[in-house]
């Protein structure tokens, strides 16, 4: 992968911008809905890791499933915090869930990756469990960085 990508999704009624873009050593990817960076994540995975080794993905198919992260996946937090320990857990997996995406897209190269992002909170959930609005978030977030990735 070398070149910048950019696209905007509607989501739940929220402008979210998705950004991905390459560098030597990392690959940056950026996820707002507040026009700003937010919380960065550094995914990283040992070069003795393969990250196909677990999972199957035909991304020319929408209707597949996401791919399972792969369990050696080490997260970094970079700087930034996020605004809850509920949304920090969120946090960690889009960033696990968009480096796997990245990864087995692109084939061959596992640079690190590094995940800005700032999302608006939803409201109205436990503790814990993730709501509707936040299983609905993800899902069209990860199929925009989909769509840009092909």
């Amino acid at each position: 992968m070398s070149k910048f990508l950019q696209t905007s999704v509607l989501v739940r009624g929220l402008r979210t911008e998705l950004i991905v873009q390459p560098f030597a050593d990392r690959i940056l990817v950026l996820v707002t809905q507040m026009g700003k960076v937010g919380n960065l994540i550094q995914v990283s995975i040992p070069s003795t890791a393969d990250p196909n080794a677990h999972t199957s993905f035909n991304d020319s198919d929408p209707r597949e499933p996401l791919p399972s992260p792969s369990p050696a996946i080490q997260l970094t937090p970079i700087f930034g915090s996020a605004p809850s320990a509920h949304a920090q857990t969120l946090y960690s997996l889009y960033a696990a869930q968009i480096a796997t995406l990245l990864w087995l897209t692109i084939g061959g190269e596992y640079r690190s990756v590094v995940v800005g992002i700032a999302l608006r909170s939803s409201k109205g959930h436990e503790e814990g469990e993730v709501s509707e609005e936040e299983q609905q978030t993800f899902l069209a977030v990860m199929e925009g960085l989909r769509t840009i990735l092909k």
